[in-house]
């Protein structure tokens, strides 16, 4: 049988931008193995697989980049969200990762998903350890703010630049930064609500990320707790660029230090192509 799937171009409104996903609308005849190929496959950050849910919910995700299978990540849940939304004609859903049913709100025009937010897992966070070896493969000094990692199913370090030209100008050792397995690192820099960032996470198969909605709530977190945002405030993040690809995403980070209430994601994505796997 064929196994059919959808490209969606994620965090940008504008086809051949943003974050490419693969989206296999129905995965349950495939092994957790098999999975894995496709996704290598492709080649693409990542790639979903729909499978009835068990919890309640709208569907339920294996997501997986070209090299592992991950509990939760940002670009797959929110352009799923469009497929499913579109093909349901549904404006609010609920969507099951290995992490946390996650929810998502749509807004809808003339049938089509123009917009989405969805309410991430509240990471865990704590000083990350690997702090100088970080900078080293980064080929950076020092960082602006201390280097925390947080983990809401991946697990992102953040480093802070003084400027977005040194975020441009980065050249990192991709082949140290793979030493530190499954770690995500988002470079960033800027003020206010507008600010730019780069991800790199070689060891998971995705040398430069570009958009990676799993790290912007993080962020907008972080910025919060180190008093470079207010809590409540939404940030403008920009990424991508450097690869081809410019995404925007959007964060936000409700509550306080102590009691985080909820950390929001959004941006637009747009349906590209359509096709389809004749033998696996």
């Amino acid at each position: 049988m064929p196994l059919p799937y959808v490209i969606v171009d994620v965090f940008t409104d504008t086809a051949l931008h943003g974050n490419q996903l693969a989206v296999f609308e129905d995965g349950s005849a495939l092994s957790g193995e098999q999975m894995q190929r496709l996704a290598r496959e492709l080649n693409l950050s990542e790639t979903v697989f729909l499978l009835p849910p068990e919890h309640g919910g709208d569907a339920r995700l294996r997501i997986f980049t070209p090299t592992a299978e991950l509990p939760f990540a940002g670009h797959p849940v929110l352009g799923t969200a469009f497929v499913v939304g579109e093909a349901r004609q549904l404006d609010h859903l609920q969507l099951e990762t290995l992490a946390a049913m996650v929810p998502v709100q749509l807004e809808m025009e003339d049938g089509r998903a123009r917009f989405g937010r969805m309410r991430q897992p509240i990471p865990t966070w704590a000083p990350y350890p690997r702090q100088q070896e970080l900078l080293d493969a980064l080929g950076i000094a020092g960082a602006e703010l201390p280097i925390d990692a947080y983990e809401n199913g991946p697990t992102h370090a953040y480093v802070a630049l003084p400027d977005v030209q040194a975020v441009t100008a980065l050249r990192p050792n991709m082949a140290a930064l793979a030493q530190f397995t499954a770690l995500c690192v988002s470079c960033f820099a800027g003020s206010g609500r507008q600010w730019r960032s780069r991800m790199f996470a070689p060891a998971l198969g995705v040398t430069e990320d570009p958009a990676t909605g799993s790290a912007a709530g993080p962020l907008a977190l972080h910025l919060a707790r180190y008093g470079r945002t207010q809590f409540g405030d939404e940030i403008e993040i920009h990424q991508g660029a450097e690869v081809g690809r410019p995404s925007v995403l959007y964060a936000r980070a409700q509550g306080s230090e102590e009691h985080v209430e909820a950390i929001e994601v959004a941006g637009a994505a747009v349906i590209v192509a359509r096709g389809e796997f004749s033998r696996w």
